[in-house]
C-alpha cells in the first residue's frame, strides 16, 4: 500500500507516492536523488541527515516522508546559493573545517538554520545548536570558528540588502 503526498523540495513542487513507513532520508536519497543528504546511524543522534522542514531542522533518517505531506523541505542541495551557506562555504574553506566531509551536510544545514535566525551567533550559540550533529575528525574547533565568521558575514550581507533566503 502507498500514499500520495505533496511538498516542496528546494523549491519544486513533488507529488510522491510512498509507503507509510517510508523515511524522509529514503524518499530524498533513493526517489529524488538527493544524496547530500547522509545516513550514518539510522537513530537520529548522529545529525548527518539534516534537512529542513519548513525553516526547523529534522532528523530525516527517523521522519515519515509521509508525514511531509504539504511541508516544505530544504536539503543541502536547495540550501547552495543561499547568502549564509556562501559565507559558510567561504569559512569553512579558510578555516579548514571540513576534513572527511561525511558529516559537513548535516552540520551546513543546521548552520543555515542558525544564521537565519535574528540573534548574534558566538561560539556558546553555536555549540548549544550544534549539538545534535557529529564528527570524528574535525574536533569542532575550526567547524565552531567559521560558522561564527560565516555569521558575520552573513549579517554583514544583509546589511548590505542581500537578503536572507537568496
Amino acid at each position: 500500500m502507498q500514499v500520495t503526498i505533496d511538498l516542496e523540495v528546494n523549491g519544486e513542487q513533488r507529488r510522491c507516492a510512498v509507503a507509510p513507513r517510508r523515511r524522509l532520508l529514503d524518499l530524498l536519497r533513493d526517489d529524488l536523488g538527493l544524496t547530500g543528504t547522509k545516513e550514518c546511524c539510522g537513530t537520529g543522534d548522529c545529525g548527518a541527515c539534516t534537512v529542513l522542514l519548513d525553516d526547523v531542522p529534522i532528523n530525516a533518517c527517523v521522519y515519515l516522508a509521509a508525514a511531509a505531506h504539504r511541508r516544505r523541505v530544504e536539503t543541502i542541495e536547495g540550501l547552495r546559493d543561499s547568502s549564509q551557506m556562501q559565507a559558510l562555504a567561504d569559512g569553512f574553506a579558510a578555516g579548514g573545517a571540513i576534513q572527511c566531509g561525511f558529516c559537513t551536510p548535516g552540520i551546513l544545514v543546521m548552520a543555515v538554520a542558525l544564521l537565519r535566525r535574528p540573534a548574534a551567533i558566538d561560539g556558546a550559540a553555536v555549540r548549544r545548536h550544534l549539538a545534535g550533529n557529529l564528527c570524528r575528525c574535525t574536533g569542532y574547533v575550526d567547524i565552531i570558528e567559521a560558522i561564527v565568521t560565516a555569521g558575520g558575514a552573513a549579517r554583514t550581507a544583509q546589511g548590505a540588502g542581500l537578503g536572507s533566503h537568496a
